[in-house]
């Protein structure tokens, strides 16, 4: 009789057993049928991350993660982080996850920002970190100083390409990242290009950065650096309109008027001899390999081509230039441009 008991208690035990393992390792947490990701921050209690798991769970899931939660100490401490909850996943991976802060990376471009409160507003979007925290950093001269800038330089320390990054990453980790990024993508061969064309990198980014403004035309890009560089190297102050833009803090304007050229910033390159104390937006790639890699001409000046092809004039002289910027002007008041 008693082995009779004990074989029944065994049955019983492995049912259970059975049961369990059904309940936490062979079913499936996810309802959906594609990768979903949960992001948990660091405001998130036990009750917000179920908040969060619910409309991606089947309700057996739900309940077994539950289960989980009052057997393990995962509610004392939510780790934060985005996490990927894959459709074959089982309950006991997910908590298994979500207890060891085992997070999914993310793709994260740095875009090609006119300010740095756009680039912490972009950053905000896509990141664990607050954009007035970003912005309050990057407009901070002793935290700038901090990575080798200033608040005027600081956007030359940003190259816009992708990273992979996670989303939980703090400001400072982020910004160790970027002088990383940064000195990777300043090779010995763009330091020495830089070099014989009289810049710093940061001065690349700087002048790269008025001629992304300049045009979208990539393949001009590289005759724009040129004429600018024949400006600075005789002398001749920048003249160029997107400064003048930054300095009033216009980006939508479409003409550059007389009276706008004599507004007082050290920004303005109408009233300021060299480059203006830093870049005015995020220099892409593009920008600045053109800068490297700049035409060698005698152009001195240029001016946007009437037929709005986004293409320039070049001149070597002052009358040809006013001759090709009286056809743009003509052009401008025949559309109506103001």
């Amino acid at each position: 009789m008693k082995a009779k008991y004990l074989l029944i208690a065994a049955v019983v035990c492995l049912l259970a057993i059975l049961g369990l393992g059904y309940y936490f390792f062979l079913t499936t947490f996810s309802a959906a049928s594609e990768v979903r990701y949960v992001l948990i921050d660091d405001d998130d209690t036990i009750d917000s991350v179920m908040t969060k798991l619910r409309p991606i769970a089947t309700e057996h899931g739900l309940s077994g993660f539950s289960t989980l939660i009052r057997h393990t100490d995962y509610a004392d401490d939510p780790r934060t982080g985005r996490y990927a909850i894959e459709p074959d996943m089982s309950t006991w991976e997910v908590m298994r996850k979500l207890k060891n802060g085992h997070q999914q990376a993310l793709m994260l471009t740095i875009p090609e920002s006119r300010t740095m409160e756009k680039l912490a507003g972009n950053l905000s979007r896509r990141l664990m970190m607050d954009s007035v925290e970003i912005s309050a950093a990057l407009i901070d001269e002793p935290y700038c100083e901090r990575w080798g800038y200033d608040t005027c330089t600081i956007a030359a320390l940003f190259v816009p390409n992708t990273y992979e990054v996670y989303w939980n990453v703090t400001l400072d980790h982020f910004m160790e990242r970027m002088v990383k990024e940064h000195d990777n993508f300043w090779t010995p061969e763009r330091r020495s290009k830089a070099e014989a064309a009289g810049l710093t990198p940061n001065e690349v980014c700087t002048l790269a950065s008025i001629i992304d403004e300049e045009t979208a035309n990539n393949d001009e890009k590289p005759m724009i650096a040129g004429m600018y560089l024949n400006r600075l190297h005789t002398g001749m102050p920048l003249q160029a309109d997107p400064t003048v833009k930054f300095a009033l803090k216009d980006f939508g304007l479409r003409r550059i008027y007389h009276d706008m050229l004599f507004f007082d910033s050290p920004y303005n390159t109408y009233r300021n001899l060299g480059l203006p104390p830093g870049p005015i937006k995020i220099a892409s790639v593009k920008g600045i390999d053109a800068v490297l890699n700049y035409v060698k001409h005698n152009y001195l000046y240029m001016c946007a081509k009437e037929d709005f092809s986004g293409s320039h004039n070049f001149a070597v002289t002052y009358g040809e230039h006013l001759r090709n910027a009286a056809k743009y002007a003509k052009a401008l008041n025949e559309r109506g441009i103001k």
